[in-house]
């Protein structure tokens, strides 16, 4: 039985995780300029009263900005459309909705932040290749005999962690950013008290997107770096 669980693990639940691991990441690193605008983003800037008039419902109409890794949508109040910049490595975030008074506080992160994500996703999908392919080496007859080749687990177990560490810590870099320029701005309306803009600036659900996928990402890459492991155990 503990076999028989084992073998559904390798061979069918880690390759679904990193699949859908990797969707996360490029939903996360897509929104909202490309994808899902208006729905996820890593930053929000949104109308609220929440700030300058505590105890308040907070819900009004107004403008909202939605920030990603490649640049940002806006709407001028809930009835508007949504426009986006264009996607870049290196984004100019459009605040022009957002009144004179506003803040000036919300920059992207430099251009290698998003770069480094960009390669992070290569490894993740050369990682999801090659470990779907050594789960499923015992179904592919003659040619299965080529993934089971050690230094193609080892390659595997090397690609996946790299894709693992580099994204991770990029991410983990634009929360940090993010993060501050959140406390800075919503500082900002609340030192200005009752004369200043009906904003709230908040962490959004890509970053929650982010920390399910690199859950999901640890489980197969666990299980590759434990094959490897046995492997060099065998060996040794």
């Amino acid at each position: 039985m503990i076999a028989g669980l084992s073998k559904a693990i390798n061979q069918y639940l880690a390759p679904l995780l990193s699949l859908t691991s990797i969707l996360l990441i490029l939903f996360a690193f897509l929104a909202p300029t490309v994808m899902l605008e208006g729905k996820v983003a890593l930053l929000t800037v949104g109308p609220s009263t929440s700030l300058t008039q505590p105890g308040s419902s907070g819900s009004i109409d107004g403008p909202s900005v939605f920030l990603g890794p490649l640049g940002s949508c806006t709407r001028r109040n809930l009835a508007s459309s949504i426009n986006c910049t264009l996607p870049a490595i290196n984004p100019t975030y459009d605040l022009s909705v957002l009144p004179g008074s506003a803040p000036d506080l919300l920059s992207a992160p430099t251009a290698t932040t998003p770069a480094f994500i960009a390669v992070s996703i290569a490894f993740t999908f050369f990682f999801l290749l090659l470990f779907t392919l050594t789960a499923f080496r015992s179904k592919m007859g003659k040619a299965g005999a080529f993934f089971d080749k050690p230094v193609v687990q080892r390659s595997t177990a090397w690609i996946g962690l790299f894709g693992f560490m580099i994204g991770l810590t990029s991410f983990l870099v634009l929360r940090m950013w993010f993060g501050k320029s959140v406390e800075d701005f919503n500082k900002a309306i609340l030192k200005g008290g009752q004369s200043s803009p009906q904003l709230v600036a908040d962490l959004s659900n890509g970053f929650t997107m982010i920390y399910v996928a690199y859950a999901f990402y640890a489980i197969p890459l666990v299980s590759s770096l434990a094959k490897l492991h046995v492997t060099s155990t065998g060996k040794a």
